[in-house]
């Protein structure tokens, strides 16, 4: 009896594990709502929303305002992470007007139809239509050129469905911009390389995975090198940092 009862703890704890981790998810930045006129985007797909990035190769992305007025967003590149993410960076084809209200749009494959793409706001509790609102500056938020990043420590977090493991870095002379990292990640045994554009979180970098999805994964063991080039939503870019080596989070 004994035994049948920890059984079923067990495999009840391992479902409620699973659970923990959502099939599909997108993510829209700037995460501010302000923007320039000349800012870019980046939508972000995690899981089964992977599929929807990927179509954006045919897709045609606009921002509406609330006049009806569409402007294009050009797409610059989609960039596939290594553990159930995938990202596409947008450019507007025109200058955004001043003041004014743009909700996030893009046509189907097949239909020259518009549909409007909505998140869910947790502070609401209810889904909404994602946008942003311009100012009338073409730029927002300056990047310190002081701007540095120090290794700080390598850490595995062990959850239900997986580890978090990170290279850990802290961010010194960081502005009040809203602050975009692309992240190039060499493993230096195989010299593959793989790139995505994180976001800071309490003042550092994850540069990794959580238990569900991440960026970057590592090997048991192994040695890792990597570099970043801050940008802010402009496309206004800092000098690339340089190499940075560290030994993957799970030699440890």
């Amino acid at each position: 009896m004994k035994k049948t009862l920890l059984l079923l703890l067990l495999v009840f704890g391992i479902k409620s594990s699973f659970a923990e981790c959502a099939m599909s998810g997108m993510s829209f930045f700037p995460e501010t709502k302000e923007i320039s006129l000349n800012s870019m985007f980046i939508i972000q797909g995690y899981a089964l929303s992977q599929k929807t990035i990927e179509s954006f190769n045919e897709r045609t992305i606009y921002l509406k305002s609330e006049d009806g007025e569409l402007i294009e967003l050009n797409l610059q590149e989609i960039l596939t992470g290594q553990l159930q993410l995938t990202q596409a960076i947008f450019c507007p084809s025109s200058e955004l007007k001043p003041n004014t209200k743009y909700f996030l749009n893009y046509s189907e494959k097949t239909e020259n139809k518009i549909n409007g793409i909505s998140t869910y706001n947790r502070d609401k509790e209810e889904s909404e239509k994602v946008y942003w609102k311009t100012t009338d500056k073409k730029s927002i938020g300056n990047l310190n050129p002081n701007l540095s990043l120090e290794f700080e420590k390598t850490e595995v977090i062990p959850y239900g469905c997986g580890p978090e493991a990170n290279a850990i870095f802290k961010i010194k002379n960081k502005s009040d911009a809203e602050i975009w990292y692309k992240t190039e990640v060499i493993e230096l045994a195989t010299n593959h390389k793989s790139i995505y554009y994180i976001k800071e979180r309490d003042g550092k970098l994850n540069v990794g995975h959580g238990m569900c999805a991440g960026a970057f994964t590592f090997k048991n063991k192994g040695k890792y090198k990597v570099r970043f080039t801050p940008m802010n939503i402009d496309g206004e870019k800092l000098k690339t940092t340089d190499w940075i080596t560290f030994e993957s989070p799970f030699v440890y």
